[in-house]
């Protein structure tokens, strides 16, 4: 916590709030949150993952230390948090954690979503020793069977010998850190494991255990991933038997203002939906930060926004648009 990343903070949120009231939007500051993606590769082929469907338009790469340095030496004295992830594995990139250490060493909370299928012993006490701060490991079921009907070619001991090896390290560096979290994918093949989900976490010792709504591309008329409790989806079913997103598309995005997402070769892109980086915003190849950030072009999608976010295709998929932190 730094005065100048409190000021920051402050003109983005007064600039928010007042793009709401004038209805045409308003940016002062620079983005306290930030999401870089370290690869776009990943070993697993989930079905609603571009980078498990290798489905991508964009160019498959790791980011390199040398540019994420750069990145972070532009913007590191306004950023609070760190997000190492956006498509593909984090682990995959040789040079990852060097990234999370140069990141930590400048005050600024990092925290990375994996699969663990690569986080061996070695792995772990490198992780421990980053100064990673949040470490979510994806585990979307506590049976074999179940885990792999989603997480095409994962294979669970894998996972959960990883949470163990970072449990350990923990322990032996007694370190706080990272705060270790077990998401878990709420779909129709694995919600009735949800209560052995929390049974597991405690046994191994995690930390923490988050339930998440799944996000369906093709969801209108019904998917056999939607669960059927109603309050673990995103889509709630009409009396025509069509489904629709339960959430009102609200036209406004606080992610428009404290946020935005660098892909590893270097393109802004608004934020986590666009995962094929269909709304480039600018190059970081090509341009500073800040030009990109206050440019027409990030102008015109904000102002865009505000007119109809469900006329803007990333959006109509969204549930995080109307809140203002989560």
């Amino acid at each position: 916590m730094t005065a100048r990343r409190l000021w920051n903070a402050l003109k983005v949120y007064s600039s928010f709030y007042l793009s709401r009231l004038i209805k045409r939007p308003v940016q002062w500051g620079t983005p306290f949150s930030i999401s870089v993606e370290p690869t776009t590769a990943c070993n697993l082929r989930c079905p609603e993952c571009p980078s498990g469907l290798r489905a991508f338009t964009r160019d498959t790469g790791n980011l390199k230390k040398d540019f994420f340095s750069k990145i972070i030496d532009e913007l590191g004295k306004e950023l609070f948090y760190l997000t190492f992830y956006f498509q593909g594995e984090p682990y995959i990139n040789p040079q990852f954690l060097e990234m999370v250490a140069y990141a930590n060493k400048r005050g600024i909370y990092t925290a990375t979503s994996t699969n663990a299928h690569f986080i061996d012993d070695e792995k772990a006490k490198q992780t421990v020793e980053s100064g990673l701060d949040r470490l979510i490991i994806s585990i979307d079921g506590t049976t074999q069977a179940v885990y792999e009907s989603y997480r095409k070619e994962g294979e669970l001991a894998k996972v959960l010998e990883g949470a163990r090896n970072m449990v350990k390290w923990k322990q032996k560096l007694k370190s706080s850190t990272p705060h270790l979290i077990f998401q878990f994918l709420v779909v129709r093949p694995n919600e009735h494991q949800i209560d052995e989900v929390y049974r597991l976490a405690d046994e191994i010792g995690i930390d923490e255990v988050k339930l998440k709504t799944a996000q369906i591309y093709n969801y209108k008329h019904g998917n056999p991933l939607i669960p059927v409790q109603s309050k673990y989806a995103r889509y709630s079913k009409q009396a025509d038997g069509t489904y629709v997103i339960k959430n009102q598309l609200l036209n406004h995005c606080w992610k428009l203002w404290h946020s935005c997402v660098i892909t590893w070769d270097g393109w802004v892109v608004p934020c986590c939906f666009d995962k094929d980086a269909s709304y480039k915003l600018g190059s970081l190849k090509h341009d500073d930060f800040l030009s990109i950030w206050h440019s027409e072009a990030y102008s015109f999608f904000r102002k865009k926004l505000m007119k109809g976010r469900n006329q803007i295709d990333i959006c109509t998929n969204c549930t995080e648009g109307c809140k203002v932190w989560h």
